[in-house]
């Protein structure tokens, strides 16, 4: 029974990180794409995370897992925030500078 969770959460994850791959080609606007890059740092992650638990118990290597599931899901929201904030100021810059004719 154990196998059988670790097959479905790891296929899951990758399923998940596939699509999030998928939108980051497929969206047209630099915001749709940034909710599928913040995606990819949370379910994904999370989902490979949990069959390593459910395989390894938390023992050494779950911990392990957990510890760098964390590292990258924590701050995660931030860069997204931030890489938002930069593109919002950029194209609203672009946008109020006259346009040239070459």
């Amino acid at each position: 029974m154990g196998n059988v969770a670790v097959d479905v959460l790891l296929g899951c994850g990758v399923a998940a990180e596939l699509l999030c791959c998928l939108g980051l080609l497929v969206m047209r606007t630099t915001a749709d794409r940034l909710h599928y890059a913040s995606a990819g740092y949370t379910v994904g992650p999370i989902l490979v995370v949990a069959a390593l638990i459910v395989r390894e118990r938390l023992s050494s290597v779950g911990l392990d897992a957990l510890a760098a599931a964390a590292i990258m899901f924590l701050p995660a929201p931030i860069l997204v925030h931030a890489t938002a904030r930069v593109v919002h100021r950029t194209e609203s810059r672009a946008s109020s500078l006259p346009e040239r004719h070459l």
